[in-house]
């Protein structure tokens, strides 16, 4: 007989979809694609699809299940781009060099991982898990052909059993910054031996309401320090001075897109910030909203230090909400993916679509106003029907299929990171299901 203290979310546990996401080299040479336990790579130099090598293979041959489980974060080194990292629920992080594509060390995470981040010197790899622990590996003497396996982090950092939903170094690595689902971004120094931890406390950025769900960096001549810039399941993006936490203007980016959301009982919702792009001079910052089919693109002034809305990109030839962005600094290309894993009804194990936007940089906002000139079409984007056989697993797919993707995308992008509340007697029966509880009766 079914215990009636299991929860609807227990039982479709294994059903539960990963959303897509999307990183791109910083000099544009390679962009990559995950999905479910997919990692796909496409070399744009040479126009052709990336045979990636593993060294857990021992029959040597390549697939691009590289991964057990699904994927949650990729993440290519800021500067050269030469280290790429891919992890997720199998609790593998592996660390892949670009030249050749092989992976040249596998790391083991004692939870899931949910956020990675590579230092600016390219010297240290760091990953969170979802019991809120940051832990940092030295890639000095990994860099060579041949892959170690079965190496661990060492933590260095932590927040209170609190999903990590994002890391990001400073851009000039004197910080770490770790947000969380409850609310808050921490700013760590990054100390000059990590392996030691990361003890030292410079400030918390507090002010979100709701889950923050993503982090990036915007600086200039000005503020070659950077100002941080914060999406949130609150609806709105922030920017802070995080050497002292201060919060120096809100964009209600919901509101603005004219998207409310009511459940039908009480209370409204706004749709999520589900990924944050910002240019390499900081002046322009795409976002990716839970609902929103395409983009909003905001002004921001580093000088004034204010955010501002620019335009609201529609992409309304597909159903497409995009999960990921993704961006470069030489081409000014916005790359973006629409994609869940094990999306009932459809063929394809593993959905993507990309699509590509032009002349994100601000010098070029004005051919921004006619967006359609500026939304890609397959047919021009950098490598045509390869790249997207490539990275989409197929050149077509049909609208119907899409339109799912994007109604369980809407559903997927924000039970990702909502915190659930159960009543007492629905607690107590998922404690004693906890493995931790198992395995001390064993």
């Amino acid at each position: 007989m079914e215990d009636p203290n299991i929860d609807d979310g227990d039982q479709n546990r294994e059903t539960e979809i990963a959303p897509a996401l999307i990183a791109v080299h910083p000099a544009h040479q390679s962009v990559a694609v995950a999905v479910g336990s997919d990692l796909r790579v496409f070399n744009l130099q040479e126009g052709c699809a990336v045979t990636l090598g593993d060294s857990d293979d021992l029959d040597g041959k390549s697939s691009t299940n590289v991964h057990k489980d699904s994927i949650r974060a990729i993440r290519y080194g800021a500067n050269n781009g030469t280290l790429f990292v891919s992890a997720g629920d199998d609790k593998l992080v592996k660390i892949w060099a670009t030249t050749t594509w092989r992976c040249i060390s596998t790391v083991v995470s004692e939870k899931k991982v949910s956020a990675v981040a590579i230092s600016s010197d390219g010297l240290f790899v760091c990953f969170a898990d979802k019991f809120g622990v940051v832990y940092v590996v030295d890639t000095q003497g990994i860099s060579g052909e041949q892959g170690s396996t079965n190496e661990k982090g060492i933590p260095i950092l932590s927040h209170y059993c609190s999903i990590i939903t994002s890391l990001e170094f400073s851009p000039d690595g004197r910080f770490i910054i770790s947000a969380d689902r409850d609310f808050k971004i921490r700013v760590s120094v990054f100390p000059k031996n990590p392996l030691d931890g990361a003890h030292e406390i410079q400030s918390f950025c507090l002010g979100h309401t709701e889950f923050v769900s993503c982090l990036a960096f915007v600086f200039g001549q000005d503020y070659p320090q950077g100002l941080l810039i914060s999406g949130s399941g609150d609806s709105t993006v922030r920017l802070w001075d995080f050497t002292c936490g201060a919060l120096l203007d809100t964009c209600a980016v919901g509101t603005e897109a004219g998207y409310l959301e009511t459940d039908g009982k009480e209370g409204e919702c706004q749709p999520a910030v589900t990924d944050l792009c910002a240019t390499k001079d900081g002046s322009l910052v795409a976002v990716a909203l839970q609902s929103l089919p395409g983009i909003m693109l905001l002004s921001c002034d580093i000088s004034a230090r204010t955010l501002s809305v620019l335009k609201v990109v529609s992409i309304s030839e597909d159903p497409f909400i995009p999960t990921s962005l993704g961006s470069d600094s030489l081409k000014q290309f916005l790359w973006m993916v629409m994609g869940v894993s094990s999306l009932q009804g459809s063929d394809l194990a593993s959905l993507a679509r990309v699509r590509v936007l032009s002349g994100f940089s601000k010098s070029n906002i004005a051919t921004l106003e006619e967006h359609k000139a500026s939304l890609l079409d397959d047919k021009d984007i950098p490598g045509r029907e390869l790249v997207l056989q490539k990275l989409q697993g197929t050149l077509s797919i049909e609208k119907e299929v899409l339109s799912s993707a994007a109604e369980a995308v809407k559903t997927a992008m924000r039970n990702l990171l909502i915190k659930k509340h159960y009543p007492v007697e629905k607690r107590e029966y998922r404690k004693r299901g906890r493995n931790d509880r198992k395995n001390k009766h064993r």
